[in-house]
């Protein structure tokens, strides 16, 4: 069995447009749209695609979000087959809505279902499924600086199967939130916990992949950091516990002496798009910039001596944020700059100015999904 997209025939993307009776009113989504919560509230629709192993990618449609039918042995539910993206959709001045580098999102999509030994979506499709959303619940996208259509594609494991193999049937849908802020921190930034008896991934594992099985081992630390006033946790490596990771499900950036690093990802850290983002600006803004590994000893020295200035992190929800202090068991480094530090402040307002269209896009990195 092939689990690539030559696996039956070649899929033309055309949808089934079935518009729901059952849509929030005017009034309804007008009070969602007043104070969007991030992943809280669903628009209208959804997207569905099947795959079969004899069929390949068939019955693309845009249909009212409802509940999925799944049998009780669905793979997915027994063995964990699943994957999903995360981008957001934002209203333009001139009026268009536009997605940022959704073909990197889509690659990534690709490269996540390979890992998990699943069929992987042509990036043709990725694509068009977004645009086909966005066509029909358009009226979900905020207008207000700040403010998006959280977009979540996935893709899960249907076979009604008991027995370790991948799956012969396959479901990938999108589904979309409108968002706001996704921290709450005020002015000051986030405080991490420095989890010493938790892992995300280690070599060979899924790190790398965006499934929900990385997440879900992360949510026991995410509990623990909470319990110390932390908002996220930081994963160290989990060889030695001794290198910087991720921070929950964000990418971790240092500005030491005068240099953007980041860790190398190594196959243990999500491929982050913002991540690659932040790197591309950051030299297009004349910063130094360096992807090497950064051990908690050298940010406690670094921080101590005066080197370190800030500390920020970045994701597709949390787009930059400023990372206030590392805390854990005899560990306690407080960044220098409270808040968004120069650096982070200037990633930021062109990163968020390309993705709002009110600074240039230099990189070509906007998709336009609805023109006016």
């Amino acid at each position: 069995m092939s689990l690539s997209t030559t696996a039956g025939p070649r899929l033309a993307p055309t949808f089934e447009v079935r518009r729901s009776d059952t849509a929030a009113s005017i009034a309804e989504r007008t009070a969602v749209l007043e104070a969007p919560v991030f992943g809280a509230t669903f628009s209208d629709h959804m997207v569905l695609v099947d795959w079969t192993a004899d069929r390949g990618w068939h019955h693309p449609r845009v249909t009212a979000l409802a509940p999925l039918s799944l049998h009780p042995a669905a793979a997915v539910l027994h063995y964990g087959q699943e994957i999903f993206e995360g981008l957001k959709v934002y209203r333009h001045p001139d009026g268009a809505l536009r997605t940022f580098r959704p073909t990197a999102n889509a690659a990534r999509f690709r490269q996540s279902a390979r890992r998990l030994a699943m069929p992987e979506l042509p990036e043709d499709l990725f694509v068009e499924s977004i645009e086909q959303l966005v066509e029909v619940d358009s009226a979900w996208v905020p207008s207000r600086p700040g403010e998006s259509l959280y977009l979540r594609p996935f893709l899960i494991a249907t076979e009604a199967f008991l027995g370790v193999r991948p799956a012969e049937a396959a479901t990938y849908g999108v589904i979309a939130s409108p968002t706001g802020a996704y921290f709450d921190t005020g002015a000051g930034g986030v405080r991490l916990w420095l989890s010493t008896t938790y892992s995300r991934a280690g070599r060979g594992g899924t790190g790398a992949a965006k499934c929900g099985g990385n997440y879900a081992a992360s949510l026991i630390a995410q509990l623990e950091a909470k319990e110390h006033g932390c908002q996220q946790v930081l994963f160290a490596d989990a060889a030695s516990r001794q290198y910087v990771e991720e921070a929950g499900s964000m990418n971790v950036f240092l500005v030491l002496d005068n240099t953007v690093i980041t860790p190398p990802t190594h196959g243990t850290i999500l491929e982050g798009v913002t991540r690659d983002s932040v790197l591309q600006l950051a030299d297009a803004l004349g910063y130094r910039t360096e992807t090497r590994p950064v051990s908690i000893e050298e940010w406690r020295s670094a921080a101590e001596a005066g080197r370190l200035t800030e500390v920020f992190a970045s994701g597709t929800a949390a787009v930059i944020t400023p990372i206030a202090e590392l805390v854990g068991d005899n560990v306690a480094i407080r960044t220098p700059v409270a808040g968004m530090g120069p650096v982070a402040a200037a990633l930021h307002a062109e990163l968020t100015g390309i993705q709002y269209g009110t600074r240039p896009d230099r990189f070509g990195w906007m998709h336009t999904l609805q023109a006016r």
